[in-house]
């Protein structure tokens, strides 16, 4: 199973509090810790999490300062824990405008788990699907493949190339957001052309492992067509 999550509502939870938006995004990676575990306990194969959308540049580069150096820091506190669980970890999207010394942290961290065997962690920062999608087949080009010939597999292939994704993740099952926001933001948009949306009005900060459990148990009811009908549907 593939689970995406959208962790939005970190700048808000700080706000009704009368805290900076920076104590948001701590928190917030506190429930990231939660989710994460939650995830791997549940049996997930692979869990992929937006921290950082490339249009996110635009936010203030106090904000985005503050967001790089969590960031660092998430890494470097908490992937012995991932690694003591077998988590392999992997931070996906574009690197050329990350800091040498983010890029470090983000290289030793993959390089410390990749002998994991469990749950699939990516990291989504400077992510942008369009991006992703539009440099893959910019890639499909210059390899000599046409629009009418290159295959979905080929154009994965080149699609995780381009994302920096140690293995491929695969479609997306799940799609998880918080923040009561209904829109995809430019997150995994080829993996979840048949995910089941799920949208959460708790802020991100207080996304639990209960919560995370009511998403599981509403994909557990839904019923996944891919454009088909099911033998239920057709005796209906």
């Amino acid at each position: 199973m593939h689970i995406g999550i959208i962790m939005d509502g970190n700048g808000r939870w700080a706000t009704q509090r009368g805290l900076p938006r920076t104590a948001g995004h701590v928190e917030g990676a506190k429930a990231v810790r939660t989710t994460v575990e939650a995830a791997a306990r549940a049996g997930v194969e692979t869990l992929t999490l937006y921290a950082f959308s490339a249009a996110n540049w635009t936010r203030p580069p106090l904000e985005i300062a503050a967001l790089m150096k969590l960031f660092g820091q998430y890494l470097f506190s908490e992937t012995r824990r991932c690694v003591e669980q077998s988590i392999r970890v992997n931070v996906i999207g574009r690197r050329d405008r990350l800091s040498e010394n983010l890029l470090r942290s983000i290289e030793q961290s993959e390089r410390l788990s990749a002998s994991c065997g469990g749950m699939h962690l990516r990291v989504a920062v400077d992510y942008s699907s369009q991006y992703s999608i539009l440099k893959a087949a910019q890639r499909a080009h210059c390899e000599g493949h046409g629009a009418a010939d290159i295959a979905p597999r080929e154009f994965e292939r080149l699609l995780h190339e381009v994302d920096h994704s140690s293995q491929p993740a695969g479609a997306v099952d799940l799609l998880i957001r918080t923040g009561n926001e209904r829109r995809l933001s430019d997150f995994l948009l080829w993996e979840c052309a048949y995910a089941e949306l799920y949208f959460s009005d708790c802020l991100w900060p207080e996304f639990d492992e209960v919560q995370f459990h009511l998403a599981l148990e509403d994909y557990a009811g839904r019923q996944r067509r891919f454009g088909g009908l099911t033998a239920r549907s057709l005796s209906e």
